[in-house]
């Protein structure tokens, strides 16, 4: 009876084995060739995506680079089944300065694209993009210094159609003229949504035009949200925002 009963426990715990490294083989392919989780730690994108938010990002709505694949080892260069993103898409990039570190903005200028800040309001090829005043955006502290501050809202429509909010904390603000950035050919222009409080690329010494191979994703889904308490108090689920589709 010993030598049976041993034998089923080793047998049982290679079994253990094989379905965990199943799991695992699973999870690398998901991860690699279809979607990669992420989460928000800045405002940087308010008021599309908030602080906590979690998000799947698409990797293969462009192809793949060798940012693709965990770790990031540099088998090949170039991408595999490649496209480029649209105007208007929010991406997950690799900074160009610091490889090692992920960034999420919108797509809006193309290769051979002029962009131009003019008095806060965005200029592509030298015509002013479509703008609406909306009512003020409250709370979420949209500029890091006061979590009850009214900030100006705008709804924004690209050339192509693509429309989403935009927020103004300041009406002079430091990036809101700007000089004419000509995007060069294999990259691309990245602005956040929250203008006067996201680091992208009008700072050039910072991110600048951002090349199509350190590109990760589309950001596609938040598939979970919640907002950070107070002092003492328990962080709350945004419930409303799980399942929500990104554009």
């Amino acid at each position: 009876m010993s030598v049976t009963s041993g034998t089923k426990t080793e047998s049982g715990l290679g079994e253990t084995i094989r379905v965990v490294i199943h799991a695992l083989l699973i999870a690398l392919v998901i991860r690699t060739f279809l979607f990669q989780p992420f989460n928000i730690p800045s405002g940087s994108m308010k008021a599309t995506l908030l602080v906590g938010d979690y998000l799947f990002v698409s990797k293969y709505s462009y192809g793949y680079s060798h940012y693709s694949i965990p770790l990031s080892p540099p088998l090949f260069s170039g991408r595999i089944f490649g496209s480029e993103p649209s105007r208007g898409d929010i991406v997950v990039f690799r900074l160009p300065k610091d490889d090692s570190t992920d960034y999420i903005k919108r797509v809006i200028g193309l290769p051979g694209d002029r962009i131009q800040m003019k008095e806060g309001l965005l200029h592509i090829n030298d015509v002013p993009v479509k703008r609406e005043r909306l009512s003020d955006f409250v709370g979420e502290d949209p500029c890091g210094s006061d979590a009850n501050a009214r900030v100006k809202r705008w709804r924004e429509t690209l050339p192509n159609g693509v429309s989403y909010e935009t927020l103004d904390c300041v009406d002079v603000g430091f990036y809101d003229n700007t000089n004419v950035y000509t995007v060069p050919a294999g990259h691309f222009f990245m602005m956040g949504d929250n203008r006067d409080n996201s680091t992208d690329s009008r700072l050039m010494s910072t991110i600048g035009f951002v090349p199509i191979d350190n590109v990760v994703g589309r950001v596609s889904m938040i598939f979970f949200s919640r907002a950070a308490g107070g002092p003492g108090e328990p962080t709350t689920i945004r419930f409303e925002r799980i399942g929500t589709i990104v554009r």
